[in-house]
């Protein structure tokens, strides 16, 4: 009876038992929910990194959130400017591989010579309306090399003004004439002047009298024609050593010493072709060109045929810029001379002037002709200007005793009739020479 009186007091306690743990197991559940409620308010399987400043306010997260947004749009709209700027810079530079390749082809071609020049000289250009077309005029110089001859360098950055200055080749036997040459020059007021003495004697005459003068280094085939040359054969070697001045930059008034300076020829130059040179003509036709008509009457209706005509420009007095034609200029007539029994006023003309024509290139030079009256030749003072009372009253910037043999007598009455005002100086001379 003891027995079945205790059977259903332990049962009871062990449903109570059981009813507890489950009670106690809610609870924790509940408070384990409260806890995760707390550190995650936005759900414990999002995605976001967990920091441990959660005592943030929620507007302090939708701010910060804004504030992404706004770095995420501005970043995407400089990406996508930079990325506009290297298309662009990309496009620039296909344009730049087609010119380039352009260009090749034309030189690979080696035909169309204009077109190659004009687009190493620069961009085409459309044509402009009727009559305002003007082409190109002046080269553009060539890039200063002083590793030619350092030496000679640092003579022409004392002498030359802006670049430029007076050039003459003189060995002993010249002297007087060099003499009436360099005093004039002196008296006009001229500094950037320079002697290239052809002889050891000339480099001394020119040093005691404080003219500015450059002896070359020794050269064999140079020298021989220097020291006992006569006045066509110095002549000749100046399109040699003008050379190395243009290489270095300079402009060059080219003169030779039977001249007489009456102004500074400086403030008289155009400077706006390769070469600028004085003319042997003597009036505006044989000056400046004419034309020429040729009558060959065999031919009937066609017996008139037109020329164009010019006299020659003189090599003995121009002005040359450093430019790649002047320097090709100088190289013809230098080869031409050296292989050829030739006057190189001859063939300082033949080269300037001469045409392209099958079996031959001819130079693509600028040329301008200096005013025959400013820049005179004995031949117009002595057979027009001494007789016409106007002209004679006109001062020359220079006067170039070419035509006339007997040139030291008559470059002294030049100085005598333009300076010291002595009106009969010029009249014993006779119009041309005696022989």
């Amino acid at each position: 009876m003891l027995g079945r009186r205790e059977g259903p007091l332990m049962r009871n306690n062990a449903h109570s038992l059981r009813k507890s743990r489950i009670i106690t197991a809610i609870v924790i559940g509940i408070l384990i929910g409260c806890v995760f409620a707390f550190l995650f308010p936005d759900g414990f399987f999002i995605p976001h990194t967990v920091t441990p400043n959660r005592h943030i306010s929620l507007a302090g997260s939708k701010t910060q959130e804004g504030s992404d947004e706004c770095e995420s749009s501005d970043r995407a709209n400089m990406l996508k400017s930079e990325f506009v700027a290297v298309s662009e810079k990309n496009a620039k530079l296909k344009k730049q591989v087609r010119e380039l390749t352009e260009r090749l082809r034309l030189a690979e071609q080696g035909k169309d010579q204009a077109q190659k020049q004009f687009l190493v000289l620069g961009k085409q250009q459309k044509a402009g309306p009727f009559g305002t077309v003007k082409g190109l005029r002046t080269t553009p110089t060539v890039v200063p090399d002083e590793s030619v001859n350092p030496r000679l360098a640092k003579i022409l950055e004392k002498v030359a003004v802006k670049q430029e200055l007076i050039v003459a080749l003189a060995n002993s036997k010249v002297k007087e004439m060099l003499e009436v040459w360099f005093t004039n020059i002196k008296r006009v007021g001229i500094s950037n002047y320079l002697v290239v003495a052809l002889d050891e004697e000339t480099a001394k005459y020119c040093d005691a009298n404080q003219v500015p003068f450059y002896k070359r280094d020794p050269d064999e085939g140079i020298d021989a024609i220097g020291k006992m040359g006569g006045n066509h054969a110095v002549s000749g070697l100046k399109f040699r050593i003008l050379r190395e001045f243009l290489q270095l930059g300079y402009s060059v008034l080219l003169s030779d010493v039977d001249i007489v300076y009456l102004q500074n020829p400086f403030d008289h130059l155009y400077r706006d072709s390769d070469v600028e040179s004085m003319s042997d003509g003597h009036d505006n036709m044989t000056a400046y060109g004419y034309n020429d008509v040729f009558d060959e009457p065999a031919m009937g209706w066609a017996r008139f045929a037109h020329t164009m005509r010019i006299w020659v420009y003189n090599s003995g007095f121009f002005y040359i810029r450093p430019t790649i034609p002047s320097v090709e200029l100088l190289d013809r007539v230098a080869t031409r001379l050296s292989k050829e029994k030739a006057w190189d006023q001859a063939v300082f003309n033949e080269e300037l002037f001469y045409p392209s024509h099958p079996g031959y290139d001819g130079l693509h030079a600028a040329r301008r002709t200096m005013d025959f009256y400013q820049f005179m030749n004995s031949k117009v003072l002595f057979k027009t200007v001494r007789y016409d009372a106007n002209l004679s009253k006109l001062k020359p910037v220079i006067i170039h005793v070419n035509y006339h043999p007997d040139k030291l007598p008559r470059m002294k009455a030049i100085v005598e009739y333009y300076v010291n005002g002595k009106q009969d100086a010029l009249r014993p001379f006779p119009e041309g020479s005696d022989w």
